[in-house]
């Protein structure tokens, strides 16, 4: 049974959020100009090489999941925010429709609960952190307690950019010893909750009475018909799927491949440093994988291929860089394989016509991960529109290594974000990438324009003058 909340974590959640609004109405009156110079600070501060590659490798740590040499590479997700933010103006007249007589005026959305994954203490911050001091917010931040420490490190390093352009160091500030009582009760009296991470957190987020944008599960699925570049769909694949071991609920989970080219396409996953396993090895890997209640096992989420393999009880050359399995026709809650795996694991299946590859994803995503993501490697406009027309998903990226693009990239338009709203589909209120826009309150100004009524004909077409029992 949960305990309660203590009189002591109330009192420490109260004067936080008391010092928290101090710091917004320090800043209530900054300029564009001084909002884009302190955004700038933050992202200097946590998103330079030394700082963000010292607390991305403790984080890895301090979890014990993640590629410890992959992950620094995730400051340019920092990069990218930072480039956003400074394109969207957040203080005073922000859109004009001078056709409709309509100015939007943006304000902030007060002081926010954001809530930090395990699996990037380093990156939510500076990410979220970018966007709400620009929008002249104020975050409070939950780590999860088993990477506290690198959260709060990374908090620090914030509070020095606020200080280093004159803004309120309580812009940001960390819980030092979070427990769910106290994220509890934080999420009760903020305005906003930022909910990345789990399932539980996200339903705690919604069940909080304010305010939450939450994401929904991944079960990234890939479709590969036969006019795909399979090298470089086979090279996008392992750098999607190898990216912090996995870890991203973007990763690359079920590869749905055209069985002209499936041959030919498994080789060149191979090449890439894949592993198909047999029949005997896929066995051991699912019971090695899932509990008795269908729990991902925590040594095989995000880790080498080869540590999975030797906890499932078989070995794998040095030399792999991610697993496979044939999966073919087995879909549902029994088979484990088609939901989402969080390691450097993929499903593989094969289809005869684009109809069957369609089929395929749709009975994937009624079994998990609807509302997230998929992507397709073709050249063929007809199928890359079937998919769109058809996949339950808020964003289908075509040709792209898909943990690296659907949440913003320097190579397409995707607003930059670390949380991905998936919709109804995924019990979101948003299926959009969450960024500063969603950080903001609008007062919208209405001045008189000429009046704008179509005749009734117009209105009502065929159907206008018609009798109507």
């Amino acid at each position: 049974m949960a305990r309660e909340l203590t009189e002591q974590e109330r009192v420490e959640v109260a004067d936080m959020i008391a010092r928290a609004r101090n710091a917004m109405a320090e800043i209530e009156n900054w300029s564009q100009e001084d909002l884009n110079r302190l955004s700038q600070a933050i992202a200097w501060y946590a998103g330079n090489e030394k700082t963000f590659t010292r607390l991305a490798q403790q984080g890895v740590d301090e979890s014990a999941i993640g590629d410890r040499e992959g992950r620094p590479g995730k400051r340019f997700k920092i990069h990218m925010v930072l480039r956003d933010v400074l394109r969207t103006p957040s203080t005073g007249v922000v859109e004009v429709d001078e056709a409709k007589g309509l100015v939007k005026y943006a304000k902030p959305a007060g002081v926010i609960a954001s809530l930090v994954p395990m699996t990037n203490p380093a990156m939510t911050p500076p990410v979220t952190g970018v966007s709400s001091a620009n929008a002249r917010n104020a975050v409070i931040f939950s780590p999860h307690p088993r990477t506290a420490q690198t959260t709060f490190e990374m908090v620090e390093a914030m509070r020095a950019a606020c200080e280093a352009v004159g803004a309120p160091k309580d812009l940001f500030q960390s819980i030092r010893q979070p427990s769910i009582p106290m994220t509890q009760h934080l999420m009760e009296e903020c305005d906003l909750t930022l909910a990345t991470g789990g399932k539980p957190m996200v339903k705690a987020a919604y069940s909080s009475g304010r305010p939450a944008y939450g994401v929904g599960a991944g079960n990234s699925s890939i479709v590969i018909d036969e006019t795909a570049d399979l090298d470089i769909a086979a090279m996008n694949t392992r750098i999607s799927k190898t990216s912090d071991f996995g870890s991203g609920c973007s990763a690359d989970g079920n590869i749905i491949i055209q069985k002209s080219v499936y041959g030919d396409m498994v080789a060149a996953l191979e090449a890439e440093g894949g592993y198909l396993c047999n029949a005997e090895e896929k066995a051991l890997l699912e019971r090695a994988m899932w509990d008795d209640k269908g729990n991902r096992t925590f040594p095989t989420i995000a880790c080498k291929p080869q540590q999975t393999a030797d906890f499932a009880g078989f070995s794998i050359p040095e030399d792999r860089k991610f697993l496979m399995v044939e999966n073919q026709g087995q879909i549902g809650a029994e088979h484990k394989f088609s939901k989402e795996k969080l390691t450097t694991l993929m499903a593989l299946y094969h289809f005869e016509t684009f109809d069957d590859a369609l089929d395929t994803v749709s009975q994937i995503y009624a079994i998990g991960g609807k509302g997230h993501s998929c992507g397709i490697y073709s050249h063929d406009d007809d199928n890359i529109d079937a998919l769109a027309r058809c996949a339950p998903v808020s964003r289908m990226m075509v040709r792209q290594p898909q943990s690296k693009a659907n949440a913003g990239a320097w190579t397409n338009g995707m607003p930059m974000t670390s949380s991905l709203g998936c919709g109804i589909w995924g019990g979101n209120i948003t299926n959009e990438n969450v960024t500063m826009k969603h950080m903001m309150n609008y007062t919208w100004v209405s001045r008189p324009i000429p009046e704008d009524r179509p005749s009734e004909e117009e209105l009502f077409g065929e159907f206008f003058g018609q009798e109507v029992a």
